[in-house]
């Protein structure tokens, strides 16, 4: 591979490898770090990206297993850090709208973050960036049984908590 190559199979899916990474270690700075480190392990295996079929899926898998010793690494070390939040941006609606909805999407971020490990990194990986069965098999290295089993039940927990939630007081 050559670095033409590179940028055109690697380069592209730099915006999904950090929001995966972001969403995981929940550090905008650890999640560049994971990013440039996933760069260079695909750079220096540039020899072997010919057997490579999907390239995006290859990065996502280095990615999450980067990103879960990240994790590993400063649980040991008992270092946490900051918690970072998403804004969600709307230019048309009203302040009373962009209140609800951004009160909205922070309950459905508590409440994926709140999933076990394989059931919110399924549902990201589906609902989030879009990925497809195939492609979330390949990344996150299980079964098809397994990937739409975990979608299943993440999206029945947010349902189910987010409807308690919403019927506050009927």
């Amino acid at each position: 591979m050559n670095l033409e190559t590179f940028q055109n199979r690697v380069l592209p899916a730099k915006n999904k490898l950090f929001r995966f990474a972001l969403r995981m270690l929940g550090s905008e700075d650890e999640a560049k770090d994971i990013i440039q480190e996933v760069f260079i392990r695909v750079w220096n295996n540039r020899a072997q990206m010919d057997q490579i079929q999907n390239m995006e899926a290859w990065c996502m898998r280095i990615t999450k297993n980067l990103s879960l010793d990240r994790l590993r690494s400063i649980q040991r070390k008992g270092t946490y850090p900051m918690e970072e939040g998403f804004d969600v941006k709307h230019t048309d609606a009203t302040p009373d709208v962009k209140t609800e909805l951004g009160e909205s999407m922070l309950n459905v971020n508590q409440l994926i973050a709140a999933l076990p490990e394989k059931q919110r990194q399924v549902i990201y990986l589906r609902d989030v960036e879009g990925y497809t069965y195939n492609e979330i098999c390949e990344i996150l290295e299980l079964d098809m049984n397994q990937v739409k089993v975990s979608l299943f039940r993440a999206r029945n927990a947010v349902k189910e908590k987010l409807m308690k939630i919403n019927a506050y007081g009927l």
